[in-house]
């Protein structure tokens, strides 16, 4: 059973995230963060320390942890993997949880060979909660320790999905480059036809509501993680081209073709959402009643 964990970075929303399920779950656990530590983390213990410069009551901590979870940005999480490595027990378990995979997992093959690991993204902004919501798991190393935590996670009420770390690049590339992109191209759109978010209101549609509140959230959310999601993935720029290329071709498709050729383009997607269709559709009519 894992017992004792320690989270890096607790007391960021990610971290808390973990800190509190884990607590709630009996597991003791120590915060370790960098500044002074605070309230936030409510029961755990709180240790000032720096997991890229280990000293000897880190160290201890680390040592006796059955679970260690890196909440931490991912320039941070690469340099500390070596001197973890070397102060984990061998039955320890390394955690990551960075929108990237594909860095941190080639990092833990050549740094912690002996290390059971697994990158965690829950698919989710933290305050919503795991409760039927999607966790993606990148195993670099599978042991004892990596089924325990994994089916931790599935009793907290999330959807665990295995994925090979180029996968899960690719997929967080479609589902949060790619959306992003989308949602904040259409709030620039807006800036440059002076179309005031308050008059869209008044008049918008469901669609357009949507749209704006989505704008809204990534607006008033942390600079940071939008940048890291646009920034970050080796597959966000191959998302946004896509995107740009969609856009030229359903404007080229509008202005240059016939109704035919719409159809055909609504066809196409109809074909792509497969049998998904009547999910996402019916989906779609539940978030419109409340909007």
């Amino acid at each position: 059973m894992i017992r004792r964990a320690v989270v890096v970075g607790g007391a960021g929303a990610v971290g808390r995230l973990f800190t509190d399920r884990l607590l709630a779950s009996g597991v003791q656990v120590t915060v370790v963060d960098t500044a002074e530590p605070d309230g936030s983390t409510g029961r755990a213990a709180r240790l000032r320390g720096d997991v890229t410069a280990v000293d000897f009551r880190l160290a201890a901590e680390l040592g006796h942890a059955d679970l260690v979870v890196l909440a931490v940005p991912e320039p941070v999480a690469l340099k500390a993997i070596r001197g973890l490595a070397a102060e984990l027990r061998p039955d320890a378990l390394l955690v990551d949880t960075l929108s990237v995979k594909g860095p941190v997992a080639r990092a833990v093959r050549a740094e912690a060979p002996g290390v059971q690991a697994v990158g965690l993204n829950p698919m989710f902004a933290p305050s919503l909660g795991f409760e039927g919501r999607p966790v993606a798991a990148v195993v670099v190393h599978a042991g004892t320790r990596t089924e325990e935590l994994l089916a931790l996670v599935e009793s907290w009420g999330a959807t665990v999905v295995r994925l090979d770390e180029q996968r899960h690049d690719r997929l967080a590339a479609a589902s949060q480059t790619l959306v992003h992109a989308a949602v904040l191209s259409f709030g620039l759109a807006l800036t440059r036809l002076d179309v005031p978010a308050e008059d869209l209101r008044a008049a918008a549609p469901p669609p357009a509501n949507a749209l704006l509140a989505l704008l809204a959230r990534i607006a008033s959310g942390t600079p940071e993680v939008y940048w890291d999601v646009q920034h970050g993935n080796p597959e966000a720029a191959p998302a946004r081209k896509a995107l740009a290329d969609a856009v030229r071709r359903l404007a080229e498709t509008v202005e240059h073709g016939t109704q035919a050729d719409f159809t055909d383009l609504l066809t196409e997607l109809r074909a792509h959402l497969g049998t998904d269709l009547a999910h996402h559709r019916d989906t779609c009519a539940a978030l419109f009643a409340r909007i």
